[in-house]
C-alpha cells in the first residue's frame, strides 16, 4: 500500500503531526510519499519521492493533515483520481477529520481494511456569460457562496430553480451548500443541519432583508441559477469551500448543480454523524 501525505505546513501543528504519522507508518511497514515541493522538508523520514503526476495517481490512500479547509482542498483534488482521503486534525474543530493526533495508533486499521468509506456529494459551479458560454468552472464539497464586495448596500438577487424564477432576495449573499457543508457557513447563516448521507442541496440567503426568508432544501438533481441586476458600483464574488474567491463579471450568472464526482472520506472510528456533531459543536462553544 502506498499512502500520499498531504500536510498543510502553514498550520502551526501540522509539521509535528506529520512526523508522528510518518513514525507510525514506519512501525506498520507502510510506504508513503510526499509532494515534490515538500520533499526537502521531510527528507529525514522514509518518505518515497514522487513526481507531481504520480502523487495522487500512484497512491492508494491520501492522508490530509491540517484543518477542515486543508482536508476539503485535498479531497477535491483526490476526487479527480478516485482516491479516498483520511483527514487528521491539526487545526481547531476538524469536522472533516477522521482522527485526532492522539489517535494515530488507529492507523493500523488501514493495513487490515478495518475502515469504511464515507461518500460525499459534490457540486459543480459555473460562471456563465449572458450567452450561456462558460467563463469559470469550480467544484466544491461544502458550499458555493455568491456575495457582495466591500460596498455597504445589499444586492438584489434572483434565484432560478430548474430554469424557472423561484425567488428574489435583497441580501448580502446566497449560500448553496451540500449536506456536508450544512455544518459550515450555511449553519452560521441560520441553515439546517443535514445528515451527509441524505443527498440534497441547501439554499440559504445571507442577512436577507425579509422576515420570511428561510433556507430551502432541494432535491439533489436540482439546477440552481443565481443572477443579479446590479447597480453602478455593485460587485459580486464567488467563493467555493471558503477558498480564494473570484469576481463575477457583469452580466454573468452562476449555475450550480450536482457533480458527477464524489469525495470519499475514510472513517476508522465508529462514531456517528450525531456523535461528531455534538463533540465539535461543544468544542465551538468552549
Amino acid at each position: 500500500m502506498m499512502i500520499a501525505l498531504a500536510p498543510n505546513l502553514k498550520k502551526e501543528n501540522a509539521y509535528g503531526v506529520t512526523l508522528d504519522v510518518c513514525r507510525q507508518l514506519d512501525r506498520l511497514g507502510c510506504s508513503y510519499t510526499v509532494a515534490p515541493d515538500q520533499w526537502e522538508t521531510f527528507r529525514s523520514t522514509h518518505a518515497v519521492a514522487s513526481d507531481a503526476e504520480q502523487f495522487f495517481a500512484g497512491s492508494d490512500i491520501v492522508i490530509s493533515i491540517g484543518g477542515d479547509g486543508t482536508i476539503l482542498h485535498t479531497a477535491k483534488r483526490a476526487a479527480s483520481f478516485h482516491k479516498p482521503v483520511l483527514g487528521i486534525n491539526a487545526g481547531r474543530l476538524g469536522f472533516m477529520a477522521g482522527l485526532e493526533r492522539h489517535e494515530l495508533s488507529l492507523l493500523s486499521r488501514l493495513m487490515d481494511g478495518s475502515y469504511t468509506k464515507d461518500r460525499r456529494m459534490m457540486l459543480d459551479v459555473d460562471i456563465v456569460d449572458d450567452t450561456g458560454a462558460p467563463v469559470r468552472h469550480f467544484s466544491c464539497i461544502n458550499d458555493a457562496v455568491v456575495s457582495r464586495g466591500q460596498q455597504f448596500q445589499m444586492i438584489e438577487f434572483t434565484v432560478n430553480i430548474n430554469g424557472r424564477r423561484a425567488n428574489d432576495y435583497l441580501a448580502d449573499g446566497i449560500i448553496v451548500a451540500t449536506p456536508t457543508g450544512s455544518t459550515a457557513y450555511s449553519l452560521s447563516a441560520g441553515g439546517p443541519v443535514m445528515d451527509p448521507q441524505i443527498n440534497s442541496i441547501i439554499l440559504t440567503p445571507i442577512c436577507t432583508h425579509s422576515l420570511f426568508a428561510r433556507s430551502i432544501v432541494f432535491a439533489p438533481d436540482t439546477e440552481i441559477e443565481i443572477l443579479s441586476e446590479r447597480r453602478r458600483g455593485d460587485r459580486l464574488f464567488l467563493s467555493c469551500d471558503g477558498e480564494d474567491g473570484c469576481e463575477i463579471p457583469a452580466a454573468s450568472r452562476v449555475k450550480i448543480g450536482r457533480s458527477g464526482q464524489y469525495a470519499e472520506f475514510i472513517r476508522i472510528k465508529s462514531d456517528t454523524f450525531i456523535d461528531i456533531l455534538n463533540t465539535k459543536l461543544a468544542q465551538r462553544r468552549a
